[in-house]
């Protein structure tokens, strides 16, 4: 069973130096039919201004990944971390009891344009955490790189669920094949161009959801770019 969620019907958010859009229901925009798949609780897609950002603010009992696309987001948080993201790298922090934390464009002159994904724990109380890790872009030509996993395998950045994110870039006609697990499910979420899944076409941020299926066949339309969860 695949059930799409085209870009447009995604939540839409501009507050100036800010556009979003928020693939499930977060801050003014909600959705009752739309609050989350399995763990994955939120996909928004900001685009911040130059110099422009989300001030210190607070979050507890949730594991925050970062995929920055375009430019470069400036992160610091209480547990004293300052740091750079860049396209390539994933972001990890783990809020557990509580940090606090800013995200700030970190050029004056160019968009930072990433992806903020939230997903659950799987347990609360967690001590805080945060790790960055940079993966080769040639690693995820024509196949899927593991970027984010429970035990850290292929040097992928440690996240406190039962989920596995990988990234893929595809050229035109490369086509890429994930068997699922019994009882495992799948969100894709389409970064640029686009890709075939099953008998549905997938542009640029559409997303799809993906439960009793025994594997996953994407097929690059023309240049694609994508993130797959794989879920408990």
């Amino acid at each position: 069973m695949i059930h799409v969620r085209r870009s447009d019907e995604r939540g839409h958010a501009r507050h100036g130096w800010l556009e979003s859009r928020h693939t499930f229901s977060f801050a003014e925009y909600h959705d009752p039919h739309h609050m989350g798949f399995r763990a994955l609780r939120v996909i928004n897609e900001d685009r911040v201004q130059p110099a422009q950002g989300f001030g210190t603010h607070a979050h507890r009992d949730m594991e925050i990944v970062t995929c920055v696309l375009e430019g470069a987001l400036e992160h610091k948080d209480s547990l004293g971390t300052t740091s750079v993201i860049r396209p390539g790298e994933i972001q990890r922090m783990s809020a557990g009891t509580g940090v606090t934390h800013s995200e700030y464009n970190a050029s004056r002159e160019a968009l930072v344009h990433f992806l903020q994904i939230w997903i659950l724990p799987e347990r609360a109380g967690l001590a805080p955490g945060y790790e960055q890790r940079a993966f080769e872009r040639a690693d995820r030509l024509g196949r899927l790189q593991l970027v984010a996993s429970r035990d850290g395998s292929e040097g992928s950045v440690v996240v406190h669920q039962d989920v596995q994110l990988y990234l893929a870039e595809l050229a035109a006609g490369a086509r890429v094949v994930h068997p699922l697990g019994p009882g495992r499910h799948a969100w894709v979420q389409v970064t640029r161009g686009s890709v075939s899944l099953a008998d549905q076409r997938l542009e640029t941020g559409d997303g799809a959801a993906i439960s009793d299926e025994p594997r996953l066949e994407l097929a690059s339309v023309e240049l694609g770019e994508l993130l797959l969860f794989d879920l408990a």
